[in-house]
């Protein structure tokens, strides 16, 4: 179970959020059997992508992120519900790469710049706004920037990180959000940029036992940062086997006709691996359904 906080300032001027998503990394990387590179760069997602949801004021509301820049280690994908509960893959797993001069793992070459970060907001009403911006770097968190200050024109700074052992298992995961309130005039900035010279980073914050509300009152040391509220978040996929049944439709009936040849037709959910089999019996009931 991860744990996701949020603060605003006395004064009104500047909200934070922070967390700490070491497991929800640690189930993700054992789901998918991810490398170190690919742990570090599905991680960061996950743990932005929470941040999103949590933002949505909607019930049932979804944020799904994709991010592609044509690196080896394919789109790497993340959905969060309305409450920070998150899900997500990516496309090559198992990549492995060198560490960078500085000795960290190398999301942005794994992930690389030649593509895009897509944000999809689900609202509930069938009408879901679709924004879209060049990846900055490959890193995840100056993306996430990047697009609050393009697409949303919200002034942001987001810090993500994971830690992963030296056996792939995932010392500590988690990342926090920074952004300005219509009452911020320039002093707010200069003093939120004097908070963030030479920080350290958010994986040596949480590895020396920080806990999100910590990190939200000691990142902003210049203000009075009061605890709104906090959230359990944790991996979650809602899949099941009716979804699957209606990805199945609509496959379409020349492809459901083929299935139908086999004795089972296995179906894994991309997200969790979840399984789902259907005899040839199943297949040719969906398949009327999908004539009709």
């Amino acid at each position: 179970m991860g744990k996701l906080v949020r603060s605003i300032s006395a004064d009104g001027t500047v909200i934070m959020m922070a967390s700490d998503t070491t497991d929800i990394v640690a189930t993700a990387a054992r789901i998918h059997g991810t490398s170190k590179v690919c742990s570090a760069a599905l991680g960061r997602l996950l743990t932005g992508c929470s941040f999103m949801g949590q933002m949505m004021k909607e019930e049932k509301g979804t944020v799904t992120l994709r991010i592609n820049g044509g690196g080896p280690c394919g789109s790497v994908i993340c959905v969060s519900d309305y409450l920070g509960n998150v899900k997500g893959y990516v496309m090559n797993p198992d990549v492995d790469l060198p560490l960078k001069e500085n000795g960290k793992l190398d999301v942005g070459t794994a992930v690389g710049t030649d593509g895009y970060l897509s944000v999809m907001k689900d609202f509930g009403t069938g009408d879901p706004y679709t924004g879209q911006i060049p990846i900055a770097t490959g890193e995840i968190a100056e993306d996430i920037t990047s697009y609050y200050a393009i697409s949303e024109q919200i002034p942001t700074v987001c810090a993500l990180g994971v830690l992963v052992n030296p056996d792939n298992s995932i010392a500590v995961a988690g990342g926090f959000i920074i952004q300005l309130l219509p009452a911020a005039g320039d002093d707010t900035i200069e003093a939120v940029e004097r908070c963030l010279n030479g920080l350290k980073p958010v994986t040596t914050m949480l590895a020396s036992g920080m806990q999100p509300e910590d990190i939200c009152v000691n990142v902003l040391n210049e203000f009075q940062m009061e605890i709104l509220d906090e959230f359990d978040i944790s991996f979650k996929c809602d899949c099941s086997r009716s979804k699957v049944e209606k990805a199945l439709i609509s496959a379409g009936v020349k492809e459901l006709e083929d299935m139908a040849k086999d004795d089972v037709t296995s179906v894994s959910c991309q997200f969790c691996r979840e399984k789902y089999d259907f005899t040839s019996a199943d297949i040719s009931r969906i398949l009327i359904k999908a004539s009709k």
